[in-house]
């Protein structure tokens, strides 16, 4: 089955509009877990405008899952990493005002600043994920990194999904053939939501996890934390 890792930045962004701690980021993290999610993904921008340096380290021993840490690879991102030794280390290619991922990595410019950063990743003992586009060179440049896994960025598959379906996954699918043959495994996230997340997850085989949060919190706000997890959880089987 393909881990389900909630990413729980909404639920901060939501709390630090007011300040205080409503809705508790804390308690929301062990409930997914206790729902079912196998994971928890964070995403600590510099600006702190959701998840905090604070949450970081406050998480760290809430999450008796899996602990996925996304971020830019800068001193800050790697201090985070240090200190807490996640499980994985998903790496973004984000800059500091980037509202939200938009783009995976180009590992072939970027070959050489990745793979020494990859590998000091992995000094920290944790697993390391590229966020990389569906396109078999990118896919191959990133296996040149040292990498684990790379996570594909869904974003065009999510757009694209309602008007032709079959067009729409024919370069994950290609993408992912690609890193089977290379030995890398494949995670998925961004725009994943109920309506397009089961027909993915049937297409791409060796589907190792989907991260998702934006659009699991929305659903929650009509269906409930719990069921919303369920449903999510019940798209991967």
């Amino acid at each position: 089955m393909t881990k389900l890792s909630v990413n729980v930045n909404k639920i901060a962004t939501l709390r630090n509009a007011r300040g205080g701690n409503n809705p508790d980021l804390e308690k929301v993290v062990k409930d997914c877990q206790r729902f079912g999610a196998q994971g928890i993904t964070i995403h600590p921008r510099p600006d702190e405008r959701h998840i905090t340096t604070r949450d970081v380290y406050n998480l760290k021993p809430i999450v008796t899952t899996e602990f996925n840490i996304e971020g830019y690879p800068d001193e800050r991102f790697f201090k985070l990493v240090a200190d807490t030794r996640p499980e994985q280390a998903t790496l973004v290619p984000d800059p500091p005002d980037t509202l939200t991922s938009n783009a995976g990595w180009d590992s072939k410019k970027h070959k050489f600043f990745l793979t020494d950063t990859v590998a000091r990743l992995k000094e920290l003992g944790c697993r390391v994920c590229l966020f990389t586009d569906p396109s078999p060179d990118m896919v191959e440049a990133a296996a040149l990194t040292g990498t684990d896994r790379i996570e594909l960025y869904t974003e065009a598959y999510a757009v694209a999904f309602s008007a032709n379906k079959e067009a729409a996954i024919a370069p994950y699918k290609a993408a992912a053939a690609a890193a089977r043959d290379l030995g890398l495994g494949i995670n998925a996230g961004h725009d994943l939501d109920l309506h397009n997340l089961r027909y993915f997850h049937e297409q791409i085989e060796g589907l190792l996890e989907v991260s998702i949060g934006h659009a699991l919190i929305c659903d929650a706000l009509y269906l409930g934390l719990e069921n919303t997890v369920k449903l999510y959880l019940k798209a991967l089987r």
